[in-house]
C-alpha cells in the first residue's frame, strides 16, 4: 500500500471465493503473520486499511467474526518485533498470551507482543468487529519488557484519563490521516506513540520512568484536552487548571512557556474558534450573546472586541458573510 495514505481496501472488491484469503494474506503482510481462521469463510467480509507513521504504522481492520493464532512456527518466520496496541471500536475480542487472559470490548485497549504466541477471536455472535492498531517497534518503547509483560493481554479502559486522551487521538488519525502531510504524519507519529508509553506507564503507575520531555508533553497535552472540554466554564483560570493536575500556577505557566502563547491566550483562542464555527452554521439561528455565553465569554462587549480583533469583523457581521457565502455557493450549483 502507498505510504503516507489511508489506502481502504474492502473485500466486496474482491471475488467472494478469495475474501478470507484476501482478508488473511493482506494482516500477515500489513499488520503481522497470523493464522487465520473461520467458521463461515464463503461468507466472509472484511476491510482494512494501512496508514504510515514514519517509525512506526497504523491499521484499522473491520472484520465478521474469525479466530488468530500467532504460532512460534510464525514467530521463528517472521517477526517484527513490536508491541501491538490495539483500541477496539466495534464489538470484542478475546485475547491470550503470556498466561493472561483478557475480553476486551468497544473503547477498551489491549495490547499484545509479535515475538511471543498468542490467540485471539471475536465471538461469533458479537457481530462485526473492528479494531485500530498502533505497531510500536520494541526497541522505540521506553518501559523494561518486564514492566510491559504485566499489560500483555490485559483490558486497558479508554474510556477516562490518559487513555481517552490516546484512543481519541487514534480515531483521530482513523478520520483524518489522508488529509496531512507525510511530514505532518511522521510528527502525529511520535506523538501517538508518546501517549501509548504514557499510558501504559499511567497503568503501571511508574511514570517517573518516562523520560522528562515525554512526560512533560503529555501533561501539556492533558491539560489542553481539559482545557477544551470545559470552555464553556466562565471559571476557566490558570489556577483552576493547575489545581486539577495538582500543579502550582507557576509550574503551569512555565510548561506553557515557549509554546507560543500563554495559559489565558489558549483559553481564549480556543474559546474564538468555538464562537467562529458556531457562527458559521446557517442552521443555527441562536443569537450572537449566547453563543459566546455557552463558550465562556461573561461580557458581551469583551466577546465584540475579541473577536473582532482575532477576526476583523464584528460576530454579527462575520455570520452575515458566511450566510452570503454560502448562499452565492448554492446558486452557482
Amino acid at each position: 500500500m502507498e505510504k503516507h495514505v489511508w489506502t481502504v481496501v474492502s473485500s466486496s472488491e474482491v471475488p467472494a471465493t478469495e475474501r478470507f484469503d484476501w482478508f488473511a494474506d493482506m494482516v500477515s503482510r500489513e499488520v503481522v503473520p497470523t493464522a487465520i481462521s473461520s467458521e463461515c469463510p464463503a461468507r466472509f467480509q472484511a476491510e482494512a486499511a494501512v496508514l504510515d507513521l514514519g517509525d512506526f504504522c497504523m491499521s484499522k481492520l473491520a472484520y465478521l467474526p474469525l479466530q488468530s493464532r500467532r504460532t512460534p512456527a510464525l514467530i521463528r518466520r517472521s517477526d517484527p518485533e513490536q508491541y501491538q496496541l490495539a483500541l477496539v471500536t466495534k464489538g470484542s475480542m478475546v485475547l491470550s498470551q503470556q498466561g493472561n487472559d483478557c475480553c476486551a470490548g468497544a473503547g477498551d485497549l489491549v495490547m499484545w507482543d509479535t515475538s511471543r504466541p498468542w490467540t485471539a477471536r471475536s465471538p461469533a455472535r458479537g457481530g462485526e468487529g473492528e479494531l485500530v492498531v498502533l505497531q510500536l517497534p520494541r526497541n522505540i518503547v521506553p518501559l523494561r519488557t518486564r514492566q510491559i509483560e504485566r499489560l500483555l493481554a490485559r483490558r486497558l479502559p479508554g474510556g477516562h484519563g490518559i487513555a481517552a486522551i490516546l484512543a481519541s487521538m487514534m480515531k483521530s488519525l482513523v478520520d483524518n490521516g489522508d488529509r496531512c502531510t507525510p511530514q505532518e504524519l511522521d510528527r502525529l507519529g511520535t506523538i501517538t506513540a508518546e501517549l501509548a508509553a504514557a499510558c501504559l506507564a499511567h497503568h503501571l503507575d511508574i511514570e517517573g520512568d518516562l523520560p522528562a520531555e515525554t512526560r512533560a508533553q503529555t501533561l501539556s497535552r492533558q491539560i489542553h484536552t481539559f482545557i477544551d472540554h470545559h470552555l464553556g466554564d466562565p471559571e476557566l483560570t490558570p489556577s483552576v487548571i493547575a489545581a486539577h493536575h495538582n500543579m502550582s500556577v507557576r509550574a503551569l505557566h512555565q510548561l506553557f512557556h515557549g509554546s507560543g502563547e500563554s495559559v489565558q491566550v489558549r483559553i481564549r483562542r480556543r474559546r474564538l474558534e468555538q464562537c467562529r464555527n458556531d457562527l458559521a452554521r446557517p442552521e443555527l439561528r441562536t443569537p450572537v450573546q449566547e453563543i459566546a455565553a455557552r463558550w465562556g465569554f461573561t461580557s458581551p462587549a469583551v466577546f465584540s472586541r475579541a473577536f473582532r480583533e482575532a477576526c476583523g469583523l464584528s460576530p454579527s457581521e462575520f455570520r452575515a458573510l458566511k450566510i452570503k457565502e454560502l448562499g452565492a455557493g448554492g446558486k452557482r450549483r
